[in-house]
C-alpha cells in the first residue's frame, strides 16, 4: 500500500497513505522478493539486515524507498536483473556489495508476480515524490471548496493508482470493484475534509492560539481515517477470500527444496491470515501519518510567529513542502517496519483446516505486504 501526508495551512490537506502490497506468488520462498520473478531455483537472501528485528526491518524498507532508485537507467536495470540471475543459477558464489546493489535495484523496480517495471510515478522509491505533486497542489493558497474537492478527488486517484500498480496478485480486484473502491475512497475523504474543515473555525471556548493549532492538526484525524478505511477497501477481496499461507521450513528443508529447484506449496487461503495483514497494514498507515501530520504542522506554526518569515510569507509554502519531505522521507521507512512483511504465526491461530499442517515448531507464514 502508502503514503505521505502533509499540513495544510488554511484548507484541510487529506493525503491518503499508498499501500504497496507485493506478493511472492513465483516462488513463496523469496518472500517480497521483486527477483522471485528473475530466472533461477537459487534463493537470495531476504535481506542484508535481520528482519526479525525493528530497526533491521527499518533498514530495509528505507531501501526499497530509496529516491536514488528512481534514476536508475533501463541499462542498469538489465545489469541489476543479470547479476541477480546469475546468483540465482549458481554462477555466483555468494553475495557481494555489488549483487547487493544489484537485488536492491531490481527489488525497488520489478513488480514480483509479472517481473515487469512498476510504473516510475507509482513506485516505492517514488512514493515521497508523486505524493508532493498532489500536496503542491493541495496548499495552493486560496483554496475554496471546490479546489479543495478537486484535489481530493486527485488524491485518491493516485492512492488507487498507486495500490493497483502495486497490489498483492493473488486476490486481484476486478475493475467495478476498484471503481467501487475508489468512488467510496474519494467520497469518505471529500466529507470528512469538508466536514472537519467547517467543525473547526466553529469551536467555542478556545484561545485563538490553541484554535489555530487544532485546525492544522484536524488533517490527522482525517487521513488516518480515510488512508486506514481505503487500504480496508482496496484489499478488502483479500479478507473475503483469504491470502495464501505456507508452511515455515526448517534450513534443511530449504536446502532440500533449493537443490531440487522445487517451490513451496500453499496450503490455502485463509481469511483470518488476510484479516491480520491487511488490519496490521492499516495500522502502519496510521503509523506514518503521525509523525508527517504532526510535526512539520507545529513547526510550522512556530516559524510564522518569527519576524523573518512575517516579512516574507511567499516563504511559507517551500518551508511547509520542505517539512513535509524532510518527515516523509524518515517516516515511511520507520511505519513499514512496524510490523514483518514475512509474517510467521502459529497454525492454531487460523482455521481449524490449517491446525495440522504447520511447519516447523507448527508455525505457517503468508506475506502481509507493505
Amino acid at each position: 500500500m502508502i503514503f505521505a501526508v502533509a499540513p495544510m495551512t488554511p484548507p484541510i490537506l487529506l493525503l491518503s497513505l499508498k499501500c504497496l502490497c507485493p506478493s511472492c506468488l513465483r516462488d513463496p520462498r523469496s518472500s517480497l522478493q521483486m527477483s522471485a520473478s528473475l530466472p533461477g531455483s537459487r534463493d537470495l537472501p531476504r535481506s542484508q539486515y535481520d528482519l526479525k528485528t525493528y530497526w533491521g526491518r527499518v533498514r530495509h524498507a528505507a531501501d526499497l524507498s530509496d529516491p536514488r532508485m528512481m534514476f536508475v537507467s533501463s541499462s542498469g536495470l538489465e545489469q541489476a536483473k543479470q547479476l541477480v540471475s546469475s546468483y540465482k543459477q549458481n554462477h555466483l558464489p555468494h553475495m557481494t556489495p555489488e549483487l547487493w546493489r544489484a537485488k536492491k535495484v531490481v527489488d525497488s523496480t520489478l513488480h514480483p508476480d509479472t517481473g515487469e517495471p512498476v510504473f516510475l510515478p507509482f513506485r516505492m522509491s517514488c512514493y515521497v515524490m508523486s505524493n508532493l505533486v498532489v500536496t503542491a497542489g493541495m496548499l495552493t493558497p486560496g483554496l475554496q471548496t471546490t479546489g479543495t474537492l478537486l484535489w481530493q478527488i486527485a488524491n485518491q486517484s493516485l492512492n488507487v493508482a498507486i495500490n493497483n500498480a502495486n497490489a498483492n496478485k493473488s486476490t486481484p480486484l476486478s475493475v467495478p470493484q476498484i471503481a467501487k473502491s475508489y468512488l467510496m475512497a474519494v467520497s469518505a475523504s471529500c466529507s470528512v475534509a469538508l466536514g472537519l474543515n467547517a467543525l473547526v473555525p466553529r469551536l467555542k471556548g478556545i484561545s485563538p492560539n490553541a484554535k489555530l493549532i487544532l485546525g492544522r492538526l484536524v488533517p490527522f484525524a482525517a487521513v488516518s481515517s480515510a488512508s486506514a478505511l481505503n487500504v480496508f477497501l482496496m484489499r478488502g477481496e483479500e479478507i473475503r477470500q483469504g491470502i495464501d499461507v505456507y508452511p515455515v521450513l526448517s534450513e534443511v528443508e530449504k536446502k532440500k527444496l533449493e537443490e531440487s529447484g522445487e517451490s513451496v506449496q500453499s496450503l490455502g487461503k485463509s481469511k483470518k491470515a488476510a484479516t491480520i495483514a491487511v488490519g496490521e497494514t492499516a495500522i502502519s498507515r496510521v503509523l506514518n501519518a503521525t509523525p508527517i501530520m504532526v510535526v512539520p504542522p507545529l513547526v510550522l506554526v512556530r516559524l510564522e510567529k518569527t519576524a523573518w518569515l512575517k516579512a516574507r510569507p511567499r516563504m511559507i509554502m517551500p518551508l511547509n513542502l520542505g517539512l513535509v519531505l524532510a518527515t516523509s522521507l524518515f517516516a515511511l521507512p520507520l511505519a513499514l517496519g512496524a510490523f514483518p512483511q514475512r509474517q510467521a504465526i502459529s497454525a492454531t491461530t487460523l482455521e481449524p483446516e490449517f491446525w495440522e499442517k504447520g511447519g516447523e515448531n507448527g508455525q505457517v507464514e503468508f506475506n502481509r505486504g507493505m
